[in-house]
């Protein structure tokens, strides 16, 4: 009864919220009289309009497309820098400073440079988004490393381990929950750097359909429309990275032996 009511409460709560926001929502727009502000029912006429013109699903996928890329990219190098930084000292030191100058630069502050070397296109988006995944994923690696207790390591050299055994068998399991809590993280910037270049540099993609939105007659349903609709994209991608956790491949670095 009690693993019953708590799905229960999982399912309806949120539902329930939703539900108490879409009715202020109209509340809001009817008590204000605005004639700007679209309501719930047309930014849903909106997105069904989007979805027959097939625009929707180009738009997202292009979107998807720019992330998955840039992303991509940024797990291969920020895991990487990350691991040589937590396993070696020397390395910390010579490129720790350099990645603490460089994380706190706003991505879109490259937005000039990324343009002036890969033009108006995928490529500044591409950049941009690999910029703003690569090192907080590297700071966050570095980290998980770094609080893998040395015991773990010492008793598998005592087992004989061979170091690439050892970092899958023992480094890699330890430090899995941190890397995870980091490939949400950066997963989270990607996905909010991408709609921000797609304002910019690119002429497709759900970032560059508020712009064109709002440019092109003011069309605010469209505008909320494609706010909601990164906000959706974005929890989904999210609810993956979280459902990782359940992957036998990552809990067997938890179980213990």
């Amino acid at each position: 009864m009690t693993r019953t009511r708590r799905q229960l409460e999982t399912f309806l709560l949120p539902l329930g919220t939703l539900a108490l926001l879409l009715a202020g929502w109209v509340l809001a727009v009817r008590w204000t009289g605005t004639r700007v502000f679209p309501t719930p029912q047309l930014v849903l006429d909106a997105v069904l309009g989007m979805v027959r013109s097939g625009l929707l699903m180009q738009y997202t996928a292009d979107s998807l497309l720019r992330v998955g890329m840039g992303f991509g990219l940024a797990v291969v190098v920020g895991f990487g820098l990350g691991m040589m930084m937590g396993l070696y000292p020397a390395v910390a030191t010579a490129l720790g400073p350099v990645v603490q100058f460089l994380r706190p630069i706003s991505p879109l502050a490259w937005v000039p440079i990324a343009i002036l070397f890969f033009g108006v296109g995928d490529g500044a988006a591409v950049s941009l988004i690999f910029l703003a995944a690569c090192l907080p994923l590297a700071l966050h690696t570095t980290g998980a490393v770094a609080q893998v207790p040395a015991i773990y390591l010492n008793a598998g050299r005592n087992f004989g381990l061979s170091p690439p055994r050892l970092f899958f068998r023992v480094l890699l399991p330890a430090a899995m929950p941190q890397l995870l809590v980091g490939l949400r993280v950066s997963l989270w910037v990607a996905w909010q750097v991408v709609v921000a270049a797609e304002m910019i540099a690119v002429d497709s993609g759900l970032g560059y359909m508020i712009v064109d939105a709002r440019n092109a007659g003011k069309r605010y349903d469209l505008v909320v429309a494609g706010m909601l609709l990164i906000g959706s994209v974005g929890l989904l991608l999210d609810m993956g990275i979280r459902n990782m956790e359940s992957l036998r491949w990552v809990r067997w670095g938890f179980r213990e032996e």
